[in-house]
């Protein structure tokens, strides 16, 4: 069995105070690390690889700093990785990404392909589902579980309100991954310092069969502004009995031009 995973490296916000620059943030300064979902998917690949043999192949798209993470996917498990890079493809939106991803699939073995079900810095989640499309391959969204038998997958996707939807699709197939999934292991120092020396594999827009007028700047979709939502008015909190809060919330309601 051989899986495909495609990961991301991505800055953590989750404690800083966010600066804009044009229409994305300043980086500098910030800790990066692999998506929070592609540690799942990492993970869910690897156990698959243990529980039926073959090979994972992990692929980013960045420069050399995404390298990281492919070491860490290394550490965790992997047994190859590729790092897509060249400055035609900077800004590419989530379907030129997912056209350059696609091409490079195309030149490996694959039985299964997974995606993080999003990625914390954009959180489009169209990715994933764009690949599967341009490659022809059955996709299931939100895994929660995957069980392999005979050439198929049965997989749990999760639903609203706390649902639960089992599919059967035929391998080969593609998968976005929800976290929760599983455990992501522990990266012992052993595991660090081996996965130091492993060949990285490069490729360019001349290695793939992309049209690299379609990424990049030439992408279909581009953010003209981002910026943080101002705070219009703090909270307030209403004092009293039942029948005073209820008068209280009704006069706010009337004032703000709603209805009762």
């Amino acid at each position: 069995m051989d899986i495909v995973v495609c990961i991301k490296r991505v800055p953590d916000t989750s404690e800083a105070d966010i600066q804009i620059s044009g229409n994305s943030i300043v980086t500098k300064g910030l800790p990066f690390d692999v998506n929070e979902w592609d540690k799942y998917v990492i993970e869910e690949a690897v156990r698959l690889k243990e529980k039926h043999g073959g090979t994972v192949t992990a692929i980013t798209i960045g420069d050399e700093q995404s390298e990281d993470i492919l070491r860490k996917a290394f550490a965790n498990g992997v047994d190859s990785a590729i790092r897509i890079t060249d400055d035609v493809f900077k800004g590419s939106d989530a379907i030129a990404n997912a056209k350059i991803l696609a091409a490079a699939i195309r030149g490996i073995k694959y039985d299964l392909v997974f995606f993080g079900a999003q990625s914390s810095d954009g959180g489009f989640g169209a990715t994933g589902q764009a690949v599967a499309a341009i490659l022809g391959l059955p996709y299931t969204s939100l895994a929660i579980g995957l069980e392999i038998k005979d050439g198929k997958v049965r997989a749990v996707r999760e639903l609203e309100a706390g649902m639960n939807e089992v599919v059967e699709i035929p391998m080969p197939a593609l998968f976005s991954i929800q976290s929760g999934i599983n455990e992501p292991r522990y990266v012992s120092i052993m595991g660090i310092r081996k996965a130091s020396s492993k060949e990285i594999k490069v490729l360019t827009s001349n290695d793939i069969a992309v049209n690299a007028a379609e990424t990049g700047d030439g992408s279909a979709t581009k953010i003209e502004k981002l910026f943080v939502p101002p705070v219009l008015k703090q909270t307030e909190f209403l004092t009293g009995n039942a029948d005073e809060i209820a008068v209280k919330v009704a006069q706010i309601l009337k004032k703000s031009g709603g209805t009762i």
